[in-house]
């Protein structure tokens, strides 16, 4: 088939260039041309594994190109994908406005039958909203069709190619068809509904994982408490098929670019058809509040901060990606620097994109882990980069000017801490941590 994807951004970049791996003729544009020109020359504006492989092959094959512009990219094409940014407004709500002009844009230039699939996570009703602004602008036959996106930043060429279920909304039995032929070959598990339904998908299934993860990270704050392992806790919950493993991992919350965004905008959706979501909002207040058990650790193990040195490891929100969006590292560090602090942030592949989202003065962007470490008070681990793992904490011990490390995401085992004098807390793992200690009370039933 012949695919235009309006929006060179994570998803549709992605996207674009997975369909071109499955032999379709696919065209990206954007309207920003210096991306577009970087694409061209091979390079990529993300960070994401085996994706620039994957554009080099495919341009070299012909069947992937990049360009703004947009009425000559999407006339000879079948299918038009939209998958522009949805960020959110200070209500929460999703700013519609890049989908409002993409529809606009198609409905101005499309010259014959087309079918437009949403791919952006947008609120429910939104599809119809694009068929009001493209059918304003044309008398040109066409269909619209929800086919949201499941991809995890890190993993995403993987997912995208291996996907759990492909969600298909459409009113028409025959796009139904054409789309489910189109995404065959990555999986049988394909759900064809209405397009309403396929819009709530996305938001319900973004607001159940976050659920999860702040549910676990609630379970782990007691865990400390009582004495007990969230990490077995957790292993423990996994084999439960109605729970399921994943996402049951404790830390500092969550990130990035869909959960906090999908969260608030759900949140809103809910708040205008009069209803109170009070689950979300507390999933969403305990996230927040879950990154700030970072400060209080390092409260409880050095008292005042003002003057101290604290190391960072890690400002991207997650590993395998140079995301930022959300990050826990935006509000730890901008507390610890309120508090008086000087930090120092290391991160392999984020440290750009942070310090161009970042606006705390003084900050010190180091060039490798062990400056980031040395002779600081204590270091604070944000981001389970595989980089950290391989670590000693023998050089840790040696690089740290006091031995206090704190690790919110739990990448450290209690063998690993053995040998060592490190002063050492973790997320829910109480029987690990070294230093101020919790005490378990006793609990009668």
């Amino acid at each position: 088939m012949k695919i235009t994807v309006i929006g060179a951004g994570y998803v549709g970049l992605v996207s674009g260039v997975c369909f071109s791996e499955l032999g379709h003729e696919v065209i990206c544009v954007d309207h920003i041309e210096a991306k577009v020109d970087m694409l061209n020359r091979g390079e990529v504006p993300i960070y994401e594994p085996g994706l620039q492989a994957l554009i080099k092959a495919n341009r070299e094959r012909g069947r992937l190109r990049f360009s703004t512009d947009l009425r000559a990219s999407i006339q000879p094409s079948e299918v038009i994908i939209i998958a522009v940014g949805t960020p959110s407004l200070p209500t929460g709500q999703a700013n519609l406005s890049f989908i409002e002009q993409a529809a606009q844009e198609i409905g101005q230039a499309i010259n014959g039958y087309k079918i437009i699939v949403t791919k952006s996570t947008v609120p429910v009703g939104t599809n119809e909203r694009i068929r009001d602004i493209v059918a304003k602008c044309t008398s040109v036959p066409f269909d619209i069709a929800s086919v949201p996106e499941f991809l995890r930043e890190g993993t995403a060429v993987q997912d995208t190619m291996n996907p759990d279920r492909i969600v298909i909304g459409t009113d028409s039995p025959s796009v139904g068809q054409h789309l489910t032929t189109l995404h065959q070959s990555l999986t049988s598990n394909i759900i064809v509904t209405d397009i309403r339904s396929a819009e709530m998908i996305k938001y319900a299934s973004n607001a159940f994982l976050a659920t999860k993860i702040s549910f676990i990270n609630e379970i782990a704050n007691i865990c400390e408490k009582v004495g007990a392992d969230v990490t077995k806790v957790a292993y423990g919950m996994g084999f439960d098929q109605r729970i399921g493993a994943s996402f049951l991992k404790a830390g500092i919350g969550y990130g990035g670019s869909c959960f906090p965004k999908d969260t608030q905008a759900l949140i809103q959706i809910a708040g205008q058809m009069d209803y109170d979501f009070k689950l979300l909002k507390s999933v969403v207040e305990v996230n927040r509040q879950q990154r700030f058990n970072v400060i209080r650790k390092l409260a409880s193990l050095l008292g005042q901060l003002s003057g101290k040195t604290i190391g960072i490891w890690g400002l991207a929100f997650k590993p395998e990606t140079d995301d930022v969006r959300d990050s826990p590292a935006f509000e730890i560090i901008a507390a610890l620097s309120d508090m008086g602090a000087v930090v120092k942030a290391y991160d392999p592949i984020a440290a750009d994109n942070f310090r161009y989202h970042c606006d705390v003065s003084g900050l010190i962007y180091c060039e490798n882990a062990r400056e980031a470490a040395w002779q600081s008070d204590a270091l604070c681990i944000l981001t389970e980069w595989e980089e950290f793992r391989q670590i000693p904490l023998s050089d840790i011990e040696r690089w740290l000017k006091s031995p206090y490390l704190i690790d919110g995401r739990n990448i450290y085992e209690e063998e690993q801490l053995a040998d060592t004098q490190l002063m050492y807390y973790s997320v829910g793992r109480p029987g690990m941590n070294r230093g101020v200690k919790e005490t378990a009370p006793f609990i009668m039933l």
